[in-house]
């Protein structure tokens, strides 16, 4: 490992705190953006016709607008004060202005990001391959935020991704074949499909919502249907041992449930770094299994 390859290893990383101080505006502001857009869908379907008054158009709301503020003062964000990690340590985790606490969610999201950036560059190099991997790591580290927050998966993001595997697989970006990729979408939608509908029909109850099942499709586009039955393993195993502490340490939301999502993708983010049949191993080795 000459000073070429932890040259490259460190610019990724930093390109990685800058994307992730992005990936927090998305996390924070597409649930919202899409909130907005149900309930002028819902109000437009629900306006009687020939309305006289003129509806009012609300105020900008995007990725881009309003700048950054604060959300207790609605002090703007100043770009110095918005460098990834080093602002909010400067600022030691507050406001400059009114000094109320700022999330470590923040920073977190933007070193989670860098080191996955870094992983990805190390693995592969400055090649398409660590491209289309950072991509996927770009993506997957949005909705596991966003379930865990609202319990969305917006198809803004799980569509894309799934075609971004697919793409990728065509292209010989990833060593998943195209048909392993195309199987592997397919029988991740079917399969937790039919897990959702077993679990409806023996309790009246939805035990997960489509959007896990498009966010399955999507790793198995990426790692291939071999890979699917360790994912959904580990996912289950962690999410179960999760719920188990939440609920003794009475955490649990209103309803009792616990997101998925953020379990599918660090299951598939650990199967990205590790391999799927090292994910596999593990879980057996953990319950005694050879």
């Amino acid at each position: 490992m000459g000073v070429e390859f932890w040259w490259n290893a460190a610019v990724a990383s930093l390109f990685g705190l800058l994307i992730g101080s992005f990936l927090n505006v998305v996390i924070h502001r597409l649930p919202k953006m899409l909130e907005r857009q149900w309930a002028a869908e819902y109000a437009e379907y629900t306006t009687p016709p020939h309305t006289d008054a003129p509806a009012q158009a609300p105020a900008p709301f995007n990725l881009w607008t309003p700048r950054s503020h604060c959300p207790a003062c609605t002090h703007s964000v100043r770009w110095f004060e918005n460098i990834p990690v080093l602002s909010y340590l400067v600022l030691r985790g507050r406001c400059s202005a009114c000094g109320v606490r700022i999330s470590a969610r923040y920073p977190l999201v933007e070193l989670t990001t860098a080191g996955l950036f870094f992983f990805c560059v190390a693995q592969w190099g400055l090649t398409a391959q660590a491209l289309a991997w950072c991509v996927f790591c770009t993506v997957t580290v949005v909705l596991a935020f966003i379930d865990w927050d609202t319990t969305l998966l917006p198809d803004d993001l799980t569509l894309p991704l799934l075609w971004a595997g697919l793409i990728a697989s065509a292209l010989q970006w990833i060593e998943v074949p195209l048909l392993a990729s195309v199987t592997g979408a397919a029988a991740g939608y079917v399969s937790l499909w039919l897990v959702y509908w077993g679990f409806k029909l023996a309790t009246g109850k939805e035990g997960m919502g489509y959007g896990d099942f498009k966010l399955f499709a999507a790793l198995g586009a990426w790692f291939g249907w071999q890979a699917l039955v360790p994912i959904i393993l580990m996912s289950s195993v962690i999410g179960a041992l999760v719920g188990i502490a939440m609920k003794l340490g009475r955490q649990l939301r209103e309803g009792g449930y616990v997101p998925f999502g953020p379990f599918l993708v660090g299951a598939g983010l650990t199967a990205m770094v590790f391999g799927p049949d090292a994910l596999l191993n593990t879980l057996l080795s953990l319950m005694g299994l050879p």
